[in-house]
């Protein structure tokens, strides 16, 4: 695993980019966060060219100075690399595997930040090794406004050699930049990963609000000590990763027991205000689970291992 940030480097000038130019840079898809990457592209001086499946996204760009293409195959034969951000692989295909398209990224290199499963990041990096295209996958871990920011954080997996050829375009965008290893599948693993502990405590902040309201307390009123209990979360992270590794799982100060007993007490005051408690019942059915097969004294994470089995 390497990480790397540095500053950016100067705009090339010239014509059609050789393959090995590095100072050109395409961005496929003009959404939230890709404009986000092209702006700092831009701020960069890196020689920008723009496009997006529904035309006019660009018209800002295009003033700060990128180039605007009227198609897909103009858009990648004007750059070295071509970075690609749209919302799911299914718009990524649309757009790579079209026939012109696909052509002329022949001897380029693509780099994807579109998000989506680590089994189709592999099926797309094998369709690009049969078509002669160099194929980088990742992952952007923080919102937009990081981008080209100390703050942004970038995963990345697949050819490493590929990684530090890329530098030049991937210092733009500002923070740190990671490279998980040569599994082209490994950066969208670990942003499933992170999303699902977004998510699910997204969902549980939600679902608290929700209770706390039926109960007279204010979103206001909650969030303080809502933030106390968030800040509690990273240093468990941290303490319980070797546990979970080792598959020790101790349970000495907070037995699983002891959790899903506060999880019914959850699921009873939610349901008496007519309040949905599905998440908070799945939650409580896995820890009963885990209970039942002689886990009740371990620590919470032995979840993970007994929905794990197969």
């Amino acid at each position: 695993m390497s990480t790397y940030s540095t500053s950016a480097s100067p705009a090339h000038s010239g014509s059609r980019p050789a393959a090995s130019d590095r100072s050109t840079v395409t961005v496929l898809g003009l959404g939230p966060m890709g404009r986000a990457l092209a702006g700092a592209f831009l701020a960069a001086g890196l020689r920008t060219t723009v496009w997006n499946r529904t035309p006019g996204r660009e018209k800002d760009l295009v003033e700060r100075g990128a180039r605007g293409a009227a198609s897909v195959a103009e858009a990648v034969s004007a750059s070295a690399v071509t970075v690609v951000c749209v919302v799911n692989y299914d718009a990524a295909d649309a757009v790579l595997r079209q026939g012109e398209a696909a052509a002329a990224l022949r001897d380029r290199t693509v780099v994807n930040l579109t998000a989506d499963t680590p089994a189709r990041a592999r099926d797309t990096a094998a369709w690009a090794a049969a078509h002669g295209i160099r194929y980088l996958d990742g992952a952007i871990m923080t919102p937009t406004d990081t981008i080209g920011t100390a703050d942004a954080v970038l995963l990345y997996s697949g050819p490493a050699d590929l990684f530090e050829e890329t530098a030049s375009v991937r210092r733009a965008l500002g923070g740190s930049h990671t490279h998980l290893g040569e599994d082209v599948g490994r950066a969208a693993a670990y942003d499933i990963a992170l999303l699902d502990i977004f998510w699910t405590a997204m969902a549980g902040y939600a679902h608290a609000l929700a209770v706390a309201r039926a109960e007279g307390v204010t979103a206001s009123e909650l969030a303080p000590f809502a933030q106390g209990i968030g800040a509690i979360l990273p240093p468990l992270f941290a303490q319980t990763a070797a546990d979970a590794d080792a598959g020790t799982y101790s349970g000495e100060d907070n037995p699983l027991t002891s959790a899903a007993s506060s999880m019914t007490h959850i699921v009873h005051v939610s349901e008496a205000h007519g309040i949905d408690a599905g998440v908070m019942r799945a939650a409580e059915g896995m820890a009963r689970r885990t209970i039942g097969l002689g886990h009740g004294e371990d620590g919470f994470l032995r979840i993970a291992e007994v929905i794990g089995r197969r």
